[in-house]
């Protein structure tokens, strides 16, 4: 007997994946709790094996699970489309995106205007994440487009290679002398773990043989701006997007010399045309204002 799945349930399920809770899934389609898990019930005895397992308060979804979601997307897509086509009321096509919070001043925006003057129909979602986060959120499809950072000369073939970026010590202009040292200690501003940026400071100190400690950990590149205009310490990172009161550390014996670092632009699988479309935007708004930066930059 051949199955037939319900458009409106599949919506369900790609929401309640991509939003991770189908409570706010239920909220966002307009439809009750209740509701929403008697669908996911029948569909699940539909499909046989089971989509979905409890993880804390939330379900989650398994290999299955994943498997279907992937499917749903695509066939959510190609309705929209095919309703589109013929002139039919739609529910917003919603393609998405994922940023290092490096890019939220500039390319986040530049991309948004660019795209919605091409398709104001669609809804984009951006989201922030480390890289790792966004990397994972690509594969698994939850994702339509991706920039990352990528460690230079690591030989990763993953997505396209936009550009590279110096790494550099940076520090609050309102500075002592020293830079932020403490006396044979360094003082570092660092992103919460894992981290590139965190891992290449702490590789090179480590290769140079200086002692560090940790002076602030956050999760916010705001964070880290305000730590440092603050005198709290150095932190590794490049000088796209710095702050005007944050600059690079002047280049001395103190601290050792930082690789480059890599932009990376990173699709889903098999996005579609509209996502396509975003992250072919995407691309040329990174390097039309990321790319240029390394200009005349010191490596």
């Amino acid at each position: 007997m051949k199955h037939s799945f319900d458009i409106d349930v599949l919506r369900m399920v790609a929401a309640g994946i991509d939003l991770g809770s189908f409570a706010r899934a239920a909220h966002h389609l307009g439809r009750s709790q209740s509701a929403a898990s008697m669908q996911l019930k029948r569909l699940e005895e539909q499909t046989g094996p089971r989509l979905f397992v409890r993880k804390g308060r939330t379900l989650v979804p398994t290999e299955a699970g994943e498997t279907l979601a992937a499917y749903a997307r695509r066939i959510i897509a190609l309705n929209d489309a095919a309703a589109l086509a013929l002139g039919a009321s739609v529910t917003p096509a919603t393609v998405r995106l994922g940023l290092p919070q490096d890019f939220f001043e500039d390319v986040m925006p530049a991309t948004l205007s660019a795209f919605d003057a091409m398709q104001p129909e669609v809804h984009v979602e951006v989201r922030a994440g480390p890289n790792h986060i966004l990397g994972d959120e690509i594969r698994a499809g939850r994702l339509d487009g991706a920039i990352v950072f990528t460690p230079a000369g690591s030989g990763s073939n993953e997505g396209e290679l936009l550009c590279e970026l110096p790494m550099r010590w940076l520090a609050g202009r309102a500075r002592n002398p020293d830079h932020g040292t403490d006396g044979e200690r360094v003082p570092l501003v660092m992103f919460d773990h894992p981290c590139l940026f965190r891992q290449a400071a702490l590789a090179e100190l480590e290769r140079t043989g200086l002692r560090w400690r940790a002076a602030v950990t956050t999760p916010s590149l705001p964070g880290i701006w305000g730590a440092l205009r603050s005198g709290l310490g150095v932190a590794v990172r490049t000088t796209h997007a710095m702050p005007e009161d944050v600059a690079p550390v002047p280049e001395t014996d103190s601290l050792p010399r930082l690789p480059m670092i890599e932009v990376r632009l990173l699709r889903a699988a098999d996005p579609g045309e509209t996502a396509e479309r975003l992250c072919d935007v995407l691309r040329a708004e990174t390097l039309r204002l990321v790319a240029p930066a390394t200009l005349g930059e010191p490596a």
